[in-house]
């Protein structure tokens, strides 16, 4: 991570939850790296086993009185690890998601099979159907754009490592693109599922920001998980 505002004091680590882990924080955000499989914040039918939830805690040191809170300024899907911020004034969250389309945002995802175009862009208007399922459509009209730039890194028989480059910010962008195109994310259950898989293979790896106090350039970074790679070693039998 690259920045040049300081790190306020943080409090005692029996206060950080599991699950994430803190790359960053101060008096206006906190930035961290969430594991699959967490949600970033509350659904229907889950309240309290989310970032949002778990990092409201953490704000509040313990005190459920305490006037501490976080604000969402975007999410990762569940089953996404990866670079999630929240904010922690309402200040913060109104300028961050006002920047959001601006800030450069790169994953990391294993796909299934082989890329005839090593590196190229996938663009689509991409719509929502009555079961929340996203796919693409002609019509600009009916859809919102989306473009997903990519690079492939490794590739082995049956799968890919790609670098993603992610240009718009739409519900389920990366793993729509990809599955329309005959190459799922690896252990996408919705659009591909492949037998075998343990977790989707798609990781937010890197976050270029503004930060809403300061305006000063933050690049915050991850590595590629290590169940990525083993993948790229997975042979059928």
């Amino acid at each position: 991570m690259e920045e040049n505002q300081k790190i306020t004091k943080k409090v005692s680590t029996k206060h950080q939850p599991r699950g994430l882990s803190f790359l960053y924080e101060d008096r206006d955000i906190i930035v961290v790296d969430k594991v699959s499989g967490l949600l970033s914040m509350g659904s229907a039918r889950e309240r309290e086993k989310t970032a949002y939830f778990l990092l409201t805690n953490y704000v509040k040191k313990g005190n459920p009185k305490s006037r501490n809170r976080i604000f969402i300024v975007h999410r990762l899907d569940k089953d996404t690890s990866g670079i999630l911020v929240f904010a922690k004034t309402e200040k913060a969250k109104v300028f961050l998601q006002g920047e959001w389309q601006n800030f450069h945002k790169k994953y990391y995802a294993v796909v299934e099979g082989v890329l005839p175009e090593k590196e190229g862009m996938i663009s689509s208007y991409l719509a929502e159907n009555s079961i929340h399922r996203m796919y693409s459509v002609k019509d600009p009209e009916k859809g919102k754009l989306a473009k997903t730039g990519y690079k492939v890194i490794r590739e082995s028989k049956r799968f890919s490592l790609l670098e993603i480059e992610l240009l718009t910010g739409r519900k389920n962008q990366i793993r729509v693109h990809f599955a329309e195109n005959g190459h799922p994310v690896a252990g996408d259950k919705m659009y591909g599922e492949k037998a075998g898989v343990k977790r989707l293979a798609l990781h937010a790896a890197s976050l270029c920001i503004q930060h809403p106090h300061s305006k000063k350039e933050m690049t915050f970074t991850t590595n590629i998980p290590g169940y990525f790679n083993k993948l790229l070693h997975y042979q059928t039998k």
